[in-house]
This record gives C-alpha cells, structure tokens and sequence, in this order.
C-alpha cells in the first residue's frame, strides 16, 4: 500500500486502538492504494475526553485568537493546494482540475470565511423602560462533525470551521471512502502546532465509529451530510438524548427550463448541474423539467453535450466525467437504470458502464446517461439516484411545473430558467426546497442559509446560521432599578 493513514486524537498521529485497517480504493482504477485505521468507540472516547480537556481554555481565547489558529491552518492548506487536490482527485475520482479550482479553494475559503466571522459574531439586546435584556451565545463544548465521500474536503472544513470559530472543540468522523484528505489536514494541524485536543480525527466506519461519536454522552451536538437514511437514524439517536442535530441529507432537485429561458448559458450550465463530479452532488439538478414547446428542441441539445463529455481518466486534462466512488455505488447506479429501463423509461445516451482502457481498464466509469418517458410517481423520479443520470419531463403551466418540481419526498435545491421575473418570483416562493436559483446553478454566497425540507435534512449551514447552530443561546434580563 502506498499510504497508511493515522487518527488525530490529542494532537498526536494514532493507529486504531483496535489495530484493525481499512482498504481505500482509488476508483479510476478499481485498486486499493491505502489503509484506513478501522476506529472503534474507544477511540472516540479518547478523541471526546481530549475534546473535553481542552474546551475550557479553546472557549477562553479571544475570538480574533481563534480566528489566528484557524487561518493559520488555511495558509498551511492553501499553500499545499497541488498536493491536495492530487490525493482528492485519486480519491474520490473527480478530474484533478475539478479538485484544483473548486474542491480545495473552496476548503481554503471555509476556513477563511468562518475565521473572519468569529470576529465579527454578534448578539441581540433589547431595551425596556428600567430593563436590559441580553442574549449570551456560549459555545457547546464537544461537538461531532460527520462528513460524506463526494466532496470530501470542501464539506469537512465547511463543518468544522464553524465549530472551532465559535468557541467549541471538535471530533470529526470523515468518510471511510475517501478518508485521505481529512487525513492530511489533520497532518498539517499538527505541522502548526495547533492546540492538542481542538481538532480531532478518527477515521473508520459509519456504523461503529460515526454511532459511538452520536451516542456519546459528552457529545453536545451532531453535524452530519450524507444519505436521508442514515440522518433519520443520526436523528433517532440524538432524539433520545436531547442533542442538536444538524442534517444535510439527499436531494431529487429539479431544474424547471421554460421556453422563454435566457439561452446564453442555459445549457453550459444546466449540464453543468447534471453531471459535475459524476453527478454526485447533493445539488444536481437529475429532475429536468421543460417546457413542451422547447422539449423538443432542448432534449435533442442536452443528448448531444451528453455524448460529447469525455469520460476517462481524472488525470488526463480532456476528461469531463471520471469513475464514481466505489464498486457498491457502481453497482447502485447501474441498478437505477436497469429499474428506469423496466419502469419504461427510454434511454436516449448513455446508460451502460465505460472502459477507458489502460491504468483505467478497471474502474468504475459510467457513461453520462439521459432518460426521458417517465412520469413523476415512479421511483426513478423520486428516489436518489446520485450518479450521472437525468432524466426528462415535459410540461405546459407553470402550475404544472410546480406540482412536478414538488412531486418528490425531497426538498434541497432548484433551478428555475425563465425570462419572466414575475414568474421566477412567484415559482422560488412555491418550490419546496432550502435553495431556488434563478438562470444560475451551484451560485454559493458563504454567507447565506443553506439546507433542506422534507426528506432533505434539518437546520441550516452557513453564515451566522451556522454559528447560531454551535452556540446556545441564553438570555440574561438586567433590572436597572
């Protein structure tokens, strides 16, 4: 094995206590490339109780104090970028350009954004004649942060930031599938001396380290991205004990295209939303909902850039698309349209798996697949598919659009594309979902809320939500007398 990946626990690099190791894959080849410590819940306990000992004096700093530390492990990130987005792109399969000017930009700006808001992080005070009411907003203590394999990085600074800036320490449980990254921040903490039991790591399973970091005691709060049934049993297990809960869960979002859509960028972007990072993106648009006198038309536009994508090797510069994550996730989505075909869905490109050839002959490559024929009740339009895979619905009314935008038990995202502003406005009010861009996709302000409804989580990230999410408020009334 090439790599052979530690906890951080208490500042220092640890094997699992248990002695047990994980293969990683890398999935352009279908080959393990490294060992992931097997974690256990005794090594939760100790990454808790060295959370626990150093939340007094982390809490005491001044915020501008904390926001040092935080961006000092930015310059340290944003120094080694190339190196970063290399370990990603093997790791996850996404092209390495992809992992070089979005993922690891993006984790340097989560660092960097929430450093400045705990700077900036204020409260309410409200004035009655003779009476002074404050409102304190104290960090938690230990908090969990669980992070998902798509966007391995980028999604664990954006969890983790928030929680150190606002006075916690932290425990952070990244994917087992793509553990490398996390791996090597908590490396470069430990290069810049960050302080001993601030910022944790342990790798290994979902089900047995993620549930011993959700079900310990001392645990004030859960942070998790990833699959609406994991989240349901997260919220389970949180709910018996009072804890916060934080979840971004699955997506179904649509992207609705009316006929008097804005051309300019319509399709770069809207393929764009389709298939960026093999379309697994919590935020792609796999529902595409378009309006019938442009149906036609649009279909027969987005089914040629389809089949023009290169899917190949991450490395190679040409590449559109590379692997999906895993064997099992390979296996799920061929089994999705396998079910579209049966459902009577017609597959008008892609659908099949890929064989680049060479070092990438066995990975798990699936072609950019468009499907059309298929109402908004079946399960190919309900259920989250997370792959390279759309598909087609026609409509005539914006109400139509609407009732098929909502047909779904998800409510993260959508996009509406329409030249009418009336139009846009009365649609982003109606669509069930945490996020509506208009003539725009994946256009992320760090500062504004983000999250779901229905089956697509609970809370909200970023800005002073986030902030919010890892504080408790308390109100303190002053009688002036």
């Amino acid at each position: 094995m090439d790599l052979r990946l530690t906890h951080l626990i208490n500042g220092e690099a640890r094997s699992a206590d248990a002695g047990a190791w994980l293969e990683v894959f890398e999935p352009a080849t279908g080959q393990a490339y490294a060992q992931c410590p097997e974690g256990s819940a005794s090594d939760i306990a100790d990454a808790v109780e060295a959370a626990r000992l150093a939340f007094p004096a982390w809490s005491a700093l001044p915020a501008a104090d904390r926001a040092a530390w935080i961006n000092r492990l930015a310059d340290a990130l944003e120094a080694r970028v190339d190196d970063f987005a290399a370990a990603e792109s093997r790791d996850v399969g996404k092209p390495l350009a992809l992992a070089r000017n979005l993922d690891i930009p993006r984790a340097v700006s989560n660092l960097r954004f929430f450093a400045a808001a705990a700077t900036q992080f204020a409260s309410e005070s409200h004035g009655a004649p003779g009476i002074v009411n404050y409102t304190l907003r104290q960090p938690l203590g230990v908090v969990g942060i669980i992070s998902p394999w798509n966007l391995p990085l980028y999604l664990f600074t954006w969890k983790f930031a928030p929680a150190l800036a606002a006075g916690n320490c932290v425990v952070g449980k990244p994917s087992e599938v793509t553990p490398v990254t996390a791996w090597m921040l908590g490396e470069l903490a430990r290069e810049i001396g960050f302080p001993p039991g601030v910022f944790n790591i342990v790798q290994g399973r979902g089900g047995i380290v993620g549930q011993a970091l959700v079900d310990h005691p001392k645990v004030k709060a859960i942070s998790f991205t990833g699959s609406t049934a994991v989240g349901v049993r997260i919220a389970e297990s949180c709910g018996r004990s009072l804890k916060k809960t934080s979840l971004e869960l699955g997506g179904k979002n649509a992207t609705l295209v009316f006929a008097d859509a804005p051309r300019a960028k319509l399709l770069d972007t809207v393929v764009r939303s389709a298939f960026l990072n093999s379309g697994q993106i919590c935020l792609c648009g796999s529902r595409l909902l378009v309006q019938r006198p442009y149906y036609d038309e649009f279909r027969d536009a987005l089914v040629a850039r389809a089949q023009a994508m290169v899917v190949g090797d991450p490395l190679d510069g040409s590449t559109n698309l590379g692997p999906v994550v895993s064997k099992a996730h390979f296996d799920k989505v061929m089994a999705c349209i396998a079910l579209a075909r049966a459902e009577g869905g017609r597959v008008l490109c892609g659908g099949e798996a890929v064989a680049p050839g060479g070092r990438c002959r066995d990975g798990w490559f699936i072609a950019p697949t468009v499907i059309e024929g298929l109402g908004p009740g079946c399960r190919t339009n309900t259920e989250e598919i997370f792959g390279p895979v759309v598909t087609l619905q026609a409509f005539d009314t914006d109400e139509e659009a609407l009732a098929l935008a909502n047909a779904t038990p998800y409510g993260l995202s959508a996009s509406v594309w329409t030249a009418d502003l009336g139009r846009a406005h009365r649609l982003a009010e109606r669509i069930e979902a945490g996020v509506v861009w208009v003539n725009t996709w994946m256009n992320r302000d760090l500062r504004t809320p983000f999250g779901g409804v229905k089956q697509s989580g609970l809370g909200r990230e970023g800005g002073w939500e986030a902030l919010r999410f890892f504080t408790e408020a308390k109100n303190v009334t002053i009688d002036l007398g």
